[in-house]
């Protein structure tokens, strides 16, 4: 019954407590039949099409499902089991198949289009020629136009990649998941700092095991990676970690790989682009493959000196050391993080007391406050999808209600890997009345022990003011439509919040706020802060060639025809030929896993983080000639950038705020790669 059906009910904050998993499907069901109906009354309506009974009318029809499908689909990331898996792959065809009736909705599409084709008279604001833009090439860019054969085939490949890349993200998690490494002998672990195998041994009493438990999971990969001298030991794991889904057995994503590559040609083909990436690109500020890999070979031959050279200094560092002939992939961190303790005596050990998890999120909430004059507040009386869930109410100045922001920061078996911001409630204007977001940050950050808070590494850290940066654009959201508003922008785009907030971390004026002993409360000492700053650029070379080379990989699938393609790991070869610092490992693959761009939204896409990253260093330059605080520049950023989501095009908001386009030489600056 749907009125005992939580989900079907009226709510404004997510009812996770009533939610039972049965109650999914059918909710998903019965809003996928209410959305049909709001569709129905648009195309019914007697009147001639207008901006406001076709476009507006069809923004914002389908909320409940939207609602429901988020809440679903974030469950399913953040804390999910194997009958909600099950249940996701059941209901995808038909969220598939309800958006290609849609799209494929010939009455629909003939209203979307006169109100289109009468656009230049209609007197639209610059939000309402966006969306009337969005909404004709949802239509145009799903095969609106395709003779009915070739819109029969688009439904078909639509509903298969759903379900495909449903199948390779499950298959990443079971291989995380399924494999443990149990260290009996402590001498085995020389090296890993005292609170690391506190942690891998609670592991291990909790799976009710003896000795130190070590899974793929990055709170508890990356530091046995990092400080395990046991070479062999560090072998076996990153070759675990390499070979997920590239293994013999039901979890192998090869197949699934080519075979997602290929459909998602065919699909652009049937819509009249060349490759996917052609497809993909018209609605990103790149605009084409060309540019992409333009723009990623430049940047490789300004970085690929450096990176050698760095390479070089790496290679003979672990043979003073240790009389490594040749360094290896499971060498890499380990001879970096001695090469940087070397070079600038600091080690994450060292940090790690100023960085309780605690203090970081206060810090990053005062930064915040103090940019953009908003303040929060931790409640209580907000249900929660699990205990570990922190709930905050953000207010303004004039202590108005901005938005609702959901923080869940540790690792458990239902949640995957990687950090990542979602919303479950979206901000728009509607009747008169601004609705305000509900946000949410999920990461997988190291537990607290016994006897130790959660004690984040720096790179925790700057992660944790990433997400916090796409969660600003979330919070911050001004627009009237719900598709323009936040984060729903072009995708090379999205990261610029996130990756500019970054750069607080690095700022003495930043880090006292928040960087205090989690025992003592003193504040991080100077040198400890010109330390970071002096090593931010520690390996950058290496670290910019090995981004180049997943972004090169990610158009490897997707700005060619990959229809003759048989072998995953050749082909990835090829793809990292003109990128390669170390030797190759045969056992392992990276496409398999590669779930941003085989899962998640990044494909053909991958090169935005660089190109994103170009963007914030010349917004960050542009604070740096004011002071990190200044509130005119932050003010800017604000009021053209977080507040107006995809409501514009993005170049024309970023010279709004900045005066000027970006300019690319401020992000080799910044990483010290500029030739003097």
């Amino acid at each position: 019954m749907s009125n005992q059906n939580p989900l079907l009910q009226e709510f404004d904050t997510a009812p996770f407590s009533k939610i039972e998993t049965k109650h999914y499907k059918p909710a998903i069901q019965e809003a996928i039949n209410l959305a049909k109906a709001e569709i129905e009354q648009i195309t019914s309506n007697p009147e001639k099409p207008s901006f406001e009974n076709t476009i507006e009318a069809l923004e914002f029809s389908g909320e409940k499902l939207g609602r429901v499908a988020g809440i679903f689909f974030n469950i399913n990331s953040a804390e999910t089991s194997e009958e909600i898996q099950k249940i996701a792959q059941e209901v995808s065809p038909w969220l598939s198949a309800f958006n290609n009736d849609l799209l494929l909705n010939e009455d629909l599409f003939a209203r979307v289009k006169e109100v289109y084709e009468k656009k230049d008279s209609l007197n639209l604001t610059e939000e309402q020629k966006t969306l009337l833009d969005k909404h004709y090439k949802a239509f145009s860019r799903n095969g609106a136009n395709l003779p009915d054969d070739k819109k029969e085939e688009l439904r078909k490949i639509d509903q298969e990649l759903a379900k495909l890349s449903l199948t390779f993200g499950e298959n990443v998690l079971a291989e995380t998941n399924n494999f443990e490494l149990l260290v009996s002998d402590k001498n085995d672990l020389k090296g890993l700092p005292e609170s690391e195998l506190e942690t891998a041994a609670e592991l291990a009493k909790s799976k009710e095991k003896e000795g130190y438990l070590f899974t793929l999971h990055f709170p508890s990969y990356l530091p046995f990676m990092k400080y395990v001298q046991n070479r062999k030991l560090r072998k076996k794991m990153a070759i675990a970690f390499g070979a997920k889904a590239f293994q013999d057995n039901k979890y192998n994503n090869e197949e699934n790989v080519l075979q997602i590559a290929k459909l998602r040609h065919k699909r652009a083909n049937l819509l009249g682009f060349k490759t996917h990436a052609h497809f993909v690109l018209e609605e990103r500020m790149a605009k084409s493959p060309e540019k992409v890999n333009h723009f990623l070979e430049d940047l490789l031959q300004k970085a690929k000196p450096a990176a050698e050279k760095e390479f070089k200094e790496l290679q003979d560092f672990a043979k003073e050391e240790d009389g490594i002939e040749e360094l290896q992939k499971w060498d890499s961190a380990f001879y970096s993080e001695k090469l940087r303790q070397k070079r600038f005596q600091l080690d994450d050990e060292q940090l790690k007391p100023y960085f309780s998890l605690e203090n970081v999120i206060k810090g990053v909430f005062t930064v915040a406050e103090k940019l953009y004059d908003i303040t929060f507040k931790e409640v209580e009386n907000i249900d929660k999808y699990h205990e570990e869930v922190k709930t905050f109410e953000i207010y303004n100045r004039k202590n108005e209600f901005v938005a609702l922001f959901y923080a869940d920061f540790h690792p458990r078996e239902g949640k995957r890997n990687g950090a990542w911001m979602t919303i479950y409630k979206d901000q728009k204007k509607q009747n008169g009345k601004d609705v305000r977001p509900h946000v949410s940050n999920v990461c997988n950050f190291t537990r607290p022990t016994k006897s130790k808070p959660s004690l984040l590494t720096f790179t925790e850290v700057t992660t944790l003011f990433h997400e916090f940066g796409h969660a600003l654009h979330g919070i911050l959201a001004n627009s009237t439509y719900p598709s323009l508003s936040g984060p729903s922008v072009y995708w090379d785009f999205v990261e610029l919040p996130s990756q500019l907030l970054e750069n607080w971390c690095y700022e003495k004026e930043a880090l006292e706020l928040f960087a205090k002993h989690y025992k003592t409360g003193e504040i991080i000492p100077m040198e400890l802060i010109e330390k970071i700053k002096k090593s931010a650029n520690f390996l950058e070379g290496i670290q910019t060639v090995r981004q180049l080379s997943f972004g090169m990989l990610d158009m490897a699938w997707h700005a060619i025809d990959p229809t003759e393609i048989t072998n995953v790991k050749a082909h990835e070869l090829k793809a990292f030929e003109n990128t390669k610092l170390y030797p190759d490992i045969p056992e392992n693959c990276m496409s398999t896993a590669f779930s941003h761009i085989f899962q998640g939204g990044y494909s053909a896409g991958y090169y935005s983080y660089k190109w994103a990253e170009v963007l914030d260093a010349d917004a960050y330059a542009y604070f740096k000639e004011k002071g990190i605080f200044a509130k005119e520049i932050a003010t800017k950023f604000k009021e053209n950038i977080l507040s107006k989501g995809g409501s514009e095009n993005p170049m024309i908001l970023y010279k709004r705020f900045r005066g000027k386009e970006p300019n690319p030489d401020a992000l080799l600056e910044r990483a010290g790669l500029l030739k003097n």
